[in-house]
């Protein structure tokens, strides 16, 4: 099982270029947000699935992207991820965005996101079923 699994391929357009000429800082967080998305589905926890199996859903907590190498227009980007970190109430996922073609590593991103109980409109516990999943997806 690969603990890196690939969440999202995208493309850098030149509207993502700010007066430098490379990507601007607010366009890469969209591509991780989207990345996000997919890494539950891809390890097996489907959102639909949580919700309905639990009544739960997350929320993020807390964002941090790492800037490593500028990427300009017409570069093809892939976004991979993993857990780094499990809490009681929340999981912290690493995601890597790296060049299609050269492999190079252009930025990181680090979420934390809480489990949230929408009726009571707070934190919750994590399900032990979701925990065993996110296990398997933790980083050694």
């Amino acid at each position: 099982m690969d603990k890196r699994p690939e969440l999202l391929r995208g493309v850098v357009h030149p509207w993502h270029q700010d007066h430098f000429g490379h990507m601007n800082v607010r366009h890469y967080a969209p591509f991780f947000d989207d990345a996000g998305y997919h890494l539950w589905t891809v390890m097996g926890i489907p959102y639909s699935e949580m919700i309905a199996a639990h009544g739960i859903h997350c929320v993020a907590a807390q964002v941090s992207t790492k800037f490593i190498k500028e990427l300009t227009a017409g570069d093809l980007i892939v976004i991979d991820g993993a857990v780094a970190r499990l809490g009681t109430k929340s999981v912290t996922f690493e995601m890597r965005m790296h060049h299609a073609d050269t492999g190079e590593l252009h930025a990181s991103c680090e979420q934390v996101e809480v489990f949230f109980d929408p009726k009571t409109r707070a934190s919750t516990p994590m399900p032990s079923p979701i925990r065993d999943v996110l296990a398997r997806f933790t980083m050694a």
